[in-house]
């Protein structure tokens, strides 16, 4: 094994038990913070705004992100640029959370002397429990002291990903007492693999679909399934429900005779079909399991009311 790999391995494993440390911690509620914390949040009329400095604020931009894509509206706000006009962002109906792994960074200053002229709930995370920074917040979140990776101390290694841990259980803690759903998830994140993965069936289903009822002759049938252009053609009965779907399969096993015999004698019986509510995800994986090109989405009454392709999920980029 390379020197490269050995001291790859040896950072993930200094990192790892940080993470253990951070969890035998939080066994405790670190001291009740914790919920104490979750708590604050919840009970906020406004945003969570959150502030760091140097690679702190680099792991707080990322969880202001996780927060506003779960549920929690959050805001980062550089400290230094807090000072210069950016403090009227902070609002008596936020809560502030704020990263420092020493507690004592100088920038600081100025945010935490606003939250407390203003009654403005502190949340302070840093590893040293009478720093500055835990003093003087509300609720203090003691992270564990654990050795950096760099094995001198000075490179925010353990210590940051500790943070952006303790940051990820803070958005999950909130994203579960919320009952934050994938639909709700969509909503904020529309865009990408994610998105399309999360889109409803309604959202990508063609509504100008291909149907002939179960009287209709063969050639009317093979002239519908020519013009829609899906290779497919659904059948309904007399009240318009779904009954059957012919494919090509259908039409190689009755070759013979078959102009000589209507769409009810052709047709595959009850067709696999999915609700026009449920998830993409969950369309392509049923047609996956089945190995079917194409599949009819119906109403509650098992009326047709749209079919997707599996071309659809192909340009959204699902598969």
């Amino acid at each position: 094994m390379s020197v490269y790999l050995d001291t790859a391995r040896r950072v993930i494993r200094t990192e790892a038990e940080g993470l253990a440390r951070l969890e035998a911690v939080l066994a405790d509620g670190l001291g009740g913070g914790f919920d104490r914390a979750v708590e604050t949040i919840l009970s906020a009329q406004g945003r969570v705004i959150i502030s760091g400095m140097g690679k702190s604020g680099h792991v707080g931009r990322k969880i202001a992100a996780t927060l506003a894509s779960t549920g929690t509206p959050a805001q980062f706000v550089h400290p230094a640029e807090a000072s210069h006009g950016d403090l009227g962002m902070v609002t008596q109906a936020d809560v502030v959370l704020m990263l420092s792994n020493s507690g004592e960074t100088p920038e600081l200053a100025d945010m935490i002397a606003h939250t407390r002229r203003f009654q403005i709930p502190l949340i302070g995370v840093a590893s040293r429990a009478r720093s500055t920074l835990l003093r003087q917040a509300d609720v203090a979140l003691v992270l564990p002291d654990a050795p950096e990776a760099c094995g001198e101390g000075i490179v925010p290694t353990t210590s940051t990903t500790m943070t952006m841990a303790l940051g990820d259980a803070l958005a999950i803690a909130l994203m579960e007492h919320r009952k934050f759903t994938p639909e709700h998830f969509r909503t904020f994140h529309p865009g990408g693999k994610l998105g399309a993965k999360l889109s409803r069936v309604a959202d990508l289903m063609h509504t100008d679909i291909p149907l002939v009822p179960e009287i209709a002759p063969m050639a009317e049938a093979l002239l519908v399934i020519s013009q829609k252009s899906f290779g497919v053609t659904g059948v309904t009965d007399v009240s318009g429900r779904l009954t059957g779907i012919i494919t090509d399969g259908d039409l190689r096993r009755h070759m013979t005779g078959l102009l000589s015999r209507n769409a009810a004698e052709v047709m595959t019986r009850n067709p696999r079909s999915i609700g026009p509510d449920a998830l993409a995800e969950t369309a392509l994986a049923e047609m996956q399991s089945r190995r079917i090109t194409s599949l009819f989405v119906v109403s509650d009454e098992g009326r047709p009311l749209g079919l997707i392709h599996i071309h659809d999920f192909l340009r959204t980029g699902m598969v």
